[in-house]
C-alpha cells in the first residue's frame, strides 16, 4: 500500500512539472506572437493551412466591420 501511495505521488509530481513546463512555453509563444511583428498573421495563415488540407473542412474568414468596409472601399 505504501509503494502504490509513492507511485500515485511521484505520478502527479511528473504531471505538475509537466504542466509547468507547458504553461511556460505558452507564455514564452504568447511573448513572440506579441513582440514580433507579423508573427501572429503567419501563424493565423499557418492554421488556414492546415485548416485547408482537408477538403472536408468549411473555413470562415474572420472579419471585423471595419476590415470589411476598408476592404469594399478600396
Amino acid at each position: 500500500k505504501q509503494a502504490e501511495a509513492e507511485r500515485e505521488r511521484r505520478a502527479k509530481v511528473i504531471s505538475a512539472e509537466g504542466e509547468q513546463q507547458s504553461a511556460t512555453k505558452l507564455a514564452e509563444a504568447a511573448n513572440i506572437l506579441a513582440t514580433q511583428s507579423g508573427a501572429m498573421e503567419l501563424r493565423y495563415l499557418n492554421a488556414l493551412q492546415e485548416i485547408a488540407s482537408d477538403r472536408s473542412n468549411t473555413i470562415v474568414f474572420p472579419f471585423s466591420l471595419e476590415q470589411m468596409g476598408k476592404a469594399l472601399r478600396g
